[in-house]
C-alpha cells in the first residue's frame, strides 16, 4: 500500500511539473485531465492524498490563463474543499492539516474564478453558502486551537499558522474582491451562520466577523453591509432580546467603521429602523409577549433583557451620530424629535392607562436617544442648528410632571449649548472662591449667537423659571438647571443677557421666599443655594468689584448664620437643610435694589435690572402640566374672556366651584355618550339601509343646504342701484330699483 501511495505521489509530481511547463495557449488541452486526477485524490479517504491533491490544485490556481475555458466547472471542488474545512478526524494534528488544506483549496478556487466572468460565477448563492460558512467555522474554533498548540517559541512561523488565521486571510481576500453587486451574496451567509449557531448572544464572535468584513470591503460598499444588518434586525424583530441586542451591537460597530467611508443614503434609514425597534421593544416590555395576545406556547419576555436591548439601541444611535457632520446631526435630531409623542404638537397619543405608560416610555427612550446624539454637538450658528421647529417641541416636555423627562430635556439643552466642553467643570454645584482654577474656555458672543438669544431667550428663561417651581425636583434637577444657566452665561451671553439672567435668578429667589405653590422645604433651600452658586459665578465673570463684594458678603453671612442656604450643605448625599425657611433675614438675601445699584454704576442697564422678572406664561405652558381637568376648564374660561371683543359688555364669568366642575365632568361624559351613539346609528344606517333610502336622505339634505345658501345670498348680496335712476315707492319715498348684474349695462371702458 505504501508503495502504491509513493507511485501516486511521483505521478502527481510529474503532472505538476508538466503543468508548470505548459504554455498558456495549450494549457486548456491538459487541464481537464489534470483536474480529473486532482478530483480522484480529493475523493480518497486517505488524508495525505487529499492534502496532495489540494496542493496540486493550489499550484494550478496560481497560473494565469490568457484564454478562458467556457465549459470548466468548479462545483465539485467548492463542495469538497468546504467539506474538508469541516473535518472531524480523531487525530487533532491530521484534522488541522485537512482543514487548512480545505481553506487553501477554497482560496485557490476564488483566485481562479473571481476575476474571470467567463468562468463559473463563484458569487452565486449556491457557492457562497458553502464557502463563507466553511471559513467562519474555522474562525469560530480559534480558541480551541490556541489552547492546544505548542509554545510559539518552539515552532517556526510556518508551523504557527493555524486554520483560523488562514481562514481570516482567505475571507479578507474574498471580500476585498467583491464587486458592488456581489456584497449581498457574500454577507447573507454570514448572517445565516450566526443565526444557525446562535452566535449573536455572546456577541464577541459576531462583532469580530463584521469588523473583518467592514475593513476588507471597499469603503463605498459599506452602506450595503449596513442595509443588510438593518434588514436582518427587522427580520428578527420577534427574536429573543439577547439576539436583537447582539445584532444591534454589531450594527453599532459596523456603522462607526462605515461612517469613516461612505454611508450614502442609509443615515436616516438606520435611525428610523433603530427607533422602530425601540418602539417594538417597549410594546414587548409592556405586553410581556411578542404577540398582541398571550396564547399557549407564546414566548414570555424578560423585562430586564428588553431594557438591555433598549439601552443598546440608544448607545448605537449615539455612537453613530457622533461620527456625522454637524448638518447631518441637526437633521437627525429633528428627525428623532418628530417621533416623540407630544400632545401639544398634535402627535398621536395612545389613550387609556396603558397608553399613558407606553407614551411615557417612548418619550423617555426617544429623549435619551436625542441626548446621545446631542453629546459633543458643536456648531458655529445656533440659529440654524437649533431652529424653532426643533426647539419648541424640545422645550415642551421640560414642563411635564414626569421628573425623569424634565431632567433629560435639561441635559439635552446643556449638551447643545456647551460647545467648549465646560460642562464637566461644573459637575457639582458649589460657591467657587476663584473661578480661574476652573480654566473655563470663554469666547466673545458672536452675532449669530446674539440673534439666537434675541429670538429664543425669553422662551429659555420661562422654561428655566417654571422648571425651578417643580416640587418633585431632586438634586440632579438643580444641578442641571445650574449647568444650563452657566452654559448660557459662558456660551451665549452679552451684557443684556447677563442682566436678564441675574433678573431671572433673583426671581427664582423670590419664588423660594413667597412659596406660592407650596414647595417642600428642601426645594426652597435648594433654590436659595442654586441662586447663591450662580450669582457667585456670574459676579466673577462680570468682574465688577462692588457686585462681587455684595455677593460675597451675603455668602459669608450665610456661612455663619444659615449654611442650609448654600450648596455645600444642600447638595450632598445626605443634605442638611432646614424646615424654617419662611422668614429669612434681609442680610441673608441677594437684594435686587443693591444689585441694580452696583451694576448700574458699571454701565449695565439699571432700569432693566430694577424691574423684577415675570415669566410670560403661555397657554401651552399651562396645558403641558395636564394636572387636572379643573385647570383646563378654568384656563378655557380665562382665554375665552380675554380674547372676546365684547369683553366690557359681557357679564361676569360664572364662579368655578366644585359643583360646577363635577357638573362639567358629568355633562361631558353624557355628551360623549350621545355623540358616540349618534355615530353608531349613522354607521349602521349606511351599512344596512337600501341604496334608494340613502340617496333620498342625502338628496333631502342637499336640497335643504341649497335653500339655506339661497337665503344667505339674498340677505348678503345687494346689487348696486340701476344706472337708469330710481323709482318712487308708495308714500312718495324714493326706492332703489334692484336689477340683476347680468342685466346691467356697463360703459364701454369696463369691457375687456
Amino acid at each position: 500500500m505504501t508503495c502504491w501511495c509513493s507511485y501516486v505521489c511521483i505521478a502527481m509530481e510529474a503532472l505538476d511539473q508538466l503543468l508548470m511547463a505548459c504554455h498558456c495557449q495549450s494549457i486548456n488541452l491538459f487541464v481537464e485531465s489534470f483536474l480529473k486526477m486532482v478530483a480522484k485524490l480529493l475523493e480518497s479517504e486517505k488524508p495525505h492524498l487529499q492534502i496532495l491533491g489540494t496542493n496540486s490544485f493550489v499550484k494550478f490556481a496560481n497560473i494565469e490563463e490568457d484564454t478562458p475555458s467556457y465549459h470548466r466547472s468548479y462545483d465539485f471542488f467548492v463542495s469538497r474543499f468546504s467539506e474538508m474545512c469541516h473535518s472531524s478526524h480523531d487525530d487533532i494534528e491530521i484534522r488541522t492539516k485537512i482543514r487548512m488544506a480545505g481553506i487553501k483549496g477554497l482560496q485557490g478556487v476564488v483566485r481562479k474564478t473571481v476575476n474571470d466572468e467567463l468562468q463559473a460565477n463563484i458569487w452565486d448563492p449556491q457557492h457562497m453558502d458553502k464557502i463563507v460558512p466553511s471559513l467562519l467555522y474555522n474562525l469560530q474554533h480559534i480558541e480551541e486551537l490556541e489552547s492546544r498548540s505548542p509554545s510559539p517559541l518552539q515552532t517556526t512561523e510556518k508551523e504557527r499558522e493555524n486554520p483560523a488565521e488562514l481562514a481570516e486571510r482567505c475571507l479578507r481576500e474574498l471580500l476585498g474582491r467583491a464587486a458592488y453587486g456581489n456584497i449581498k451574496n457574500a454577507i447573507k451567509p454570514v448572517l445565516m451562520h450566526l443565526d444557525n449557531h446562535s452566535l449573536w448572544e455572546p456577541k464577541i464572535f459576531a462583532v469580530r466577523c463584521f469588523k473583518i468584513i467592514m475593513f476588507s470591503i471597499q469603503p463605498q460598499h459599506s452602506h450595503l453591509v449596513i442595509q443588510q444588518l438593518l434588514g436582518h434586525l427587522d427580520a428578527n424583530s420577534k427574536s429573543a432580546a439577547t439576539v436583537r441586542a447582539g445584532i444591534v451591537e454589531v450594527l453599532s460597530e459596523a456603522a462607526v467603521i462605515a461612517a469613516t467611508g461612505s454611508v450614502g443614503p442609509t443615515v436616516l434609514e438606520l435611525f428610523n429602523t433603530l427607533l422602530r425597534q425601540l418602539r417594538l421593544s417597549i410594546d414587548y416590555e409592556l405586553t410581556g409577549s411578542y404577540d398582541s395576545s398571550i396564547n399557549i406556547g407564546t414566548k414570555i419576555i424578560k423585562e430586564h433583557e428588553e431594557r438591555m436591548f433598549q439601552e443598546g439601541i440608544i448607545k448605537t444611535i449615539g455612537s453613530f451620530a457622533r461620527t456625522l457632520p454637524t448638518y447631518q446631526r441637526s437633521e437627525v435630531m429633528l428627525f428623532i424629535m418628530g417621533k416623540v409623542p407630544l400632545p401639544s404638537f398634535h402627535h398621536p397619543m395612545d389613550p387609556g392607562k396603558a397608553g399613558e405608560n407606553r407614551n411615557r416610555l417612548i418619550q423617555i427612550m426617544l429623549l435619551k436617544s436625542l441626548l446621545q446624539v446631542s453629546m459633543g454637538f458643536q456648531c458655529n450658528n445656533m440659529l440654524t442648528a437649533l431652529p424653532s421647529s426643533f426647539l419648541d417641541p424640545l422645550l415642551s416636555p421640560a414642563l411635564m410632571e414626569d421628573s425623569e423627562i424634565r431632567l433629560i430635556v435639561l441635559e439635552i439643552l446643556i449638551c447643545l449649548i456647551d460647545r467648549h466642553l465646560n460642562r464637566r467643570k461644573f459637575s457639582s454645584i458649589s460657591t467657587v472662591p476663584d473661578i480661574a482654577v476652573l480654566k473655563l474656555k470663554v469666547d466673545k458672543c458672536s452675532r449669530p449667537d446674539t440673534l439666537f438669544m434675541k429670538k429664543h431667550s425669553q422662551q429659555l428663561y420661562r422654561h428655566i423659571y417654571l422648571s425651578c417651581n417643580e416640587p418633585t425636583n431632586m438634586q440632579a434637577h438643580y444641578e442641571a438647571i445650574y449647568g444650563l444657566l452657566v452654559m448660557i452665561s459662558i456660551e451665549l451671553a452679552n451684557e443684556d443677557i447677563v442682566v436678564d439672567l441675574i433678573r431671572l435668578v433673583l426671581a427664582i429667589q423670590d419664588m423660594a421666599l413667597s412659596n406660592e405653590d407650596n414647595l417642600p422645604p428642601y426645594s426652597r433651600c435648594a433654590l436659595h443655594a442654586l441662586c447663591a452658586a450662580y450669582l457667585n459665578l456670574i459676579c466673577q465673570l462680570t468682574t465688577v468689584p462692588a457686585f462681587c463684594q455684595h455677593i460675597h458678603e451675603v455668602i459669608e453671612m450665610r456661612q455663619k448664620e444659615a449654611p442650609y442656604l448654600l450648596p455645600e450643605d444642600v447638595f450632598l448625599e445626605k443634605p442638611r437643610w432646614s424646615k424654617n425657611v419662611d422668614h429669612i433675614e434681609t442680610n441673608l438675601l441677594f437684594l435686587q435694589s443693591k444689585v441694580s445699584e452696583v451694576l448700574g454704576g458699571s454701565g449695565y442697564n439699571s432700569d432693566r435690572l430694577s424691574t423684577p422678572y415675570v415669566p410670560q406664561l403661555t397657554d401651552e405652558d399651562r396645558l403641558s402640566k395636564r394636572k387636572s381637568i379643573g385647570e383646563t376648564i378654568s384656563l378655557q374660561v380665562e382665554v375665552e374672556s380675554r380674547n372676546s371683543p365684547e369683553k366690557e359688555e359681557r357679564a361676569p364669568a360664572e364662579e368655578i366651584t366644585f359643583e360646577t366642575l363635577k357638573k362639567a365632568i358629568v355633562d361631558s361624559v353624557a355628551v360623549e355618550e350621545q355623540e358616540r351613539e349618534r355615530r353608531r346609528q349613522v354607521v349602521e344606517k349606511f351599512q344596512k339601509a337600501p341604496f334608494e333610502e340613502i340617496a333620498a336622505h342625502c338628496g333631502a339634505r342637499a336640497t335643504l343646504l341649497q335653500s339655506k345658501l339661497n337665503q344667505i345670498f339674498e340677505l348678503t348680496i345687494r346689487p348696486p342701484p340701476s344706472p337708469s335712476g330710481t323709482i318712487t315707492a308708495a308714500f312718495g319715498q324714493p326706492q332703489n330699483q334692484s336689477i340683476p348684474v347680468y342685466e346691467m349695462k356697463f360703459p364701454d371702458l369696463c369691457v375687456y
